[in-house]
């Protein structure tokens, strides 16, 4: 479908508020319905598109930078010797990255952050390890300071995807899916990073499923299964997505699979509660 100007889209918007506010027979209903989603689904599909451009524009702005750095004459002083190098212990460094690392993906995130505050004071601009800090903070829903690392990262690699893919997670979170989207949407079309390739996937799937577009938080949910087949809490979130999409069977199907997969995981734990609430002919309530 070809882009509609904004007036355009404006008034289609219009017009279908003018409708539902004279009021709809019951044959009416489904047609709207539909004429309500397809606008939706056009303009995100064209918001997904002009993000990245925006990303890619960007990217001509960092080429045009470093070119005129390159051209500029540089007045720093000049080194008769070897430079001299700032000592930093990158193997103790990368030996609590390493743990912090483990310790995020049981987890335990407050000793994620205390592993990862101490790889920085032995490796300070690691930006591995920075990212990483971030994630465990935000993973506490320490916000600010989780984005003052990520900001941080990015100032120096503005394609750092780890740190984005969290900027996206912490938008997530703040309900600002727009901005979300857009980072989201650079790290997976940059597919630098696997593991924040799998994230942006997830995530994604949460932005659709706050948004109640319930196939496409399926489409992506199951992408991210695909990429970390371990990721247990896609399984917790893609049975969501099936319920609320009044598709029980696959819903149960997917908390089965996600049980089976780690019972000692908190997420399979979790899923193992939604399917007793549901073999006892309950309803299963949304956290």
């Amino acid at each position: 479908m070809a882009d509609e100007p904004l007036s355009a889209l404006q008034a289609r918007c219009s017009a279908l508020e003018q409708r539902l506010d004279a009021g709809l027979s019951e044959g009416e209903r489904p047609a709207v319905k539909l004429e309500i989603a397809q606008l939706f689904r056009q303009v995100e599909q064209e918001l997904a598109e002009r993000t990245l451009l925006k990303s890619d524009i960007r990217r001509l702005v960092e080429k045009w930078k470093a070119q005129q750095v390159a051209a500029t004459t540089s007045h720093a002083p000049r080194f008769s010797v070897a430079q001299p190098v700032t000592q930093a212990d990158h193997l103790g460094a990368s030996t609590f990255a390493e743990k912090g690392w483990s310790q995020l993906s049981l987890g335990d995130f407050e000793a994620a952050e205390a592993s990862l505050l101490r790889a920085l004071e032995l490796a300070p601009d690691d930006p591995t390890s920075e990212s990483l800090l971030g994630w465990a903070q935000m993973l506490q829903e320490k916000f600010e300071p989780a984005l003052a690392h990520f900001e941080r990262v990015l100032t120096r690699e503005p394609e750092n995807a780890l740190a984005r893919v969290n900027v996206g997670y912490i938008c997530l979170k703040r309900r600002a899916f727009a901005e979300a989207m857009e980072h989201l949407s650079t790290v997976i079309r940059l597919d630098s990073d696997k593991k924040a390739s799998l994230y942006a996937h997830f995530y994604i799937g949460l932005v659709y499923l706050e948004c109640a577009q319930f196939a496409e938080a399926e489409t992506f949910f199951l992408r991210s299964l695909l990429l970390g087949p371990n990721l247990i809490e896609a399984y917790y979130q893609l049975g969501w997505a099936y319920w609320l999409n009044a598709q029980r069977e696959q819903a149960t199907e997917a908390w089965s699979r996600g049980f089976t997969t780690n019972k000692f995981n908190p997420w399979g734990t979790r899923c193992a509660e939604l399917l007793q609430v549901v073999a006892d002919g309950g309803e299963p309530v949304r956290a």
